[in-house]
């Protein structure tokens, strides 16, 4: 079978690699549809510290189980039961976690073997649902962490997908939400996904925005999902007094704060990473419902044999992009 490999950064290129045999417990799946995620990104371009060349990236699936024909998306993570994380039942942070694609072969080839208790039915999803579902659930999972009710202004930085999956998640818990990006693009697109108010940080004041919108007061949360040390240090300077900030990205390059605030403002600092059963189950919910604009998120569909090219304008011009997917059948 085929597969897209990287072989080294900024280099593609298709391969035949061998099929899989499932183990006891494993699924054959065969591959429909691959998201692009911003970690193939910077896989791509040698900035993803957790990735060995050559690799396979892809973990934003669609696929057929073999056996049935019943389409499914997956939990691309993997868990070791033993660690502190998973002993307290957080298994999303375990400590030797494998994600398909970056510190494993991904699935941007025909067919995988998978647990089969990582596979999630999706009654009545397209398959360009299906291959949304892994991202936005890593937004789902930053609202969780952030304790979001209905009584919170949330303001979320960045819209890409898994931003998006934090506006949408703030917004289905009724939330006032706030999105702030640099793109009126990506901007309109999380309206649609629920975001009752949009600041284009590069041509308006941020902090007077979030001011005027929270009575003085600051956003009670603050999710961070673009990973730039500017970011980082707003959401600290932004947030009301007692509030919460969860970092989704993490920076490429040290950040220096005022760490007065941390302290002054008495705030719960929380990192968020990847995504637990319930949100994928959230996540299916909403989808299902209609409640998420997956077209308008979509910037364009390639096939296998072009993925490599797509990544290639990705890196060359990344505000031009929001969510690629690559059909792999």
């Amino acid at each position: 079978m085929r597969a897209l490999v990287i072989s080294n950064p900024g280099k593609t290129e298709i391969r035949d690699v061998p099929e899989p045999s499932p183990k006891p417990g494993e699924i054959l799946l065969r591959v429909r549809m691959v998201g692009m995620c911003g970690s193939d990104l910077n896989t791509f371009r040698g900035n993803n510290p957790m990735v060995s060349f050559p690799r396979i990236p892809g973990h934003e699936i669609a696929a057929t189980v073999e056996a049935t024909g019943q389409n499914v998306t997956l939990s691309p993570y993997t868990s070791c039961g033993a660690c502190a994380a998973c002993r307290r039942g957080r298994p999303n942070a375990c400590q030797s976690n494998q994600t398909l694609g970056v510190q494993r072969d991904g699935a941007m080839t025909h067919y995988i073997a998978v647990p089969a208790a990582k596979i999630y039915e999706a009654e009545g999803l397209s398959i360009e649902e299906l291959c949304i579902v892994e991202p936005l659930t890593v937004g789902f999972h930053a609202v969780a962490r952030g304790r979001v009710t209905s009584g919170d202004t949330v303001a979320i930085f960045g819209c890409g997908g898994v931003g998006l999956g934090a506006i949408a998640a703030s917004a289905c818990r009724h939330a006032k939400t706030i999105a702030i990006d640099v793109d009126d693009a990506k901007l309109r697109i999380a309206s649609e996904a629920g975001a009752a108010h949009t600041i284009n940080s590069s041509t308006e004041p941020l902090h007077e925005k979030l001011q005027s919108l929270t009575s003085g007061f600051g956003p009670d949360v603050i999710i961070e999902a673009i990973g730039l040390p500017s970011t980082f240090r707003a959401a600290v300077e932004e947030v009301a007094f007692t509030g919460r900030v969860v970092y989704i990205g993490y920076a490429k390059e040290p950040v220096s704060y005022e760490t007065k605030l941390f302290v002054q403002k008495e705030l719960d600092i929380l990192g968020s990473r990847n995504a637990l059963p319930e949100d994928f189950a959230e996540v299916i919910r909403m989808l299902q419902q209609h409640r998420f604009p997956v077209q308008s998120a979509l910037t364009k569909i390639v096939p296998l044999e072009e993925a490599g090219r797509a990544l290639e304008t990705w890196s060359a011009d990344p505000a031009s992009v929001s969510k690629i997917m690559v059909r792999v059948d």
